[in-house]
């Protein structure tokens, strides 16, 4: 099966990291690792709310109406809009919920970076993975079940690359996020990009 990490760690290139650390005044490391945090974390996420049959309708029907992918035709210029941010704040709080806090004063504190910078990030980042997940839903033809599916795959896919992302992908922990997780983050899509020019 296609994974939607590799899908996602192949778009995000390096001018779409490079629009990230610009748009939040920070080095592109930073937003490297971020980034490569938010990607699982979100993916985890969607994967918990599609576990029922109420939330993997909801989700698909989101995909259909909302993301068909063409998000990704242009990162660099997507993280800039507006309409992203506002959109993926909203994502944040429909797949996140009450851990959302949460989340974010983990990632916040695991990289050093602001809480406000590391939301932002997150919410760049939302549109982008559902838009992911709506391209492969399109491409494959999938219904909803068949959408819950493929994010419980994603989710076994992501944890075998680190047993501490079990705890990271596990939204009733409390949210404390390991160096060694914060190191994976930083590799998703430092080693991708390193081939990159």
């Amino acid at each position: 099966m296609d994974s939607i990490i590799q899908l996602l760690a192949s778009q995000l290139d390096s001018d779409a990291i490079g629009s990230v650390s610009e748009q939040l005044g920070i080095d592109k490391q930073q937003a490297q690792q971020a980034v490569g945090m938010a990607l699982p974390t979100l993916l985890g996420a969607l994967n918990r709310n599609a576990s029922s049959s109420d939330g993997a309708e909801a989700l698909s029907g989101a995909l259909q109406r909302d993301h068909d992918g063409s998000i990704l035709d242009d990162l660099p210029a997507a993280v800039k809009k507006r309409e992203t941010i506002e959109d993926g704040s909203a994502i944040l709080g429909h797949v996140f919920g009450e851990k959302r806090g949460d989340v974010m004063n983990s990632v916040s504190r695991a990289t050093k970076m602001d809480s406000q910078q590391v939301a932002s990030i997150f919410a760049m980042i939302a549109p982008i993975v559902l838009g992911a997940v709506g391209q492969m839903q399109r491409k494959k033809n999938l219904d909803a079940q068949g959408v819950s599916a493929m994010l419980r795959d994603e989710r076994q896919t992501v944890e075998t690359s680190s047993s501490a992302l079990t705890q990271l992908l596990d939204m009733d922990s409390d949210g404390d996020v390991s160096d060694e997780i914060i190191s994976l983050g930083s590799n998703l899509l430092g080693g991708l990009l390193s081939g990159k020019k």
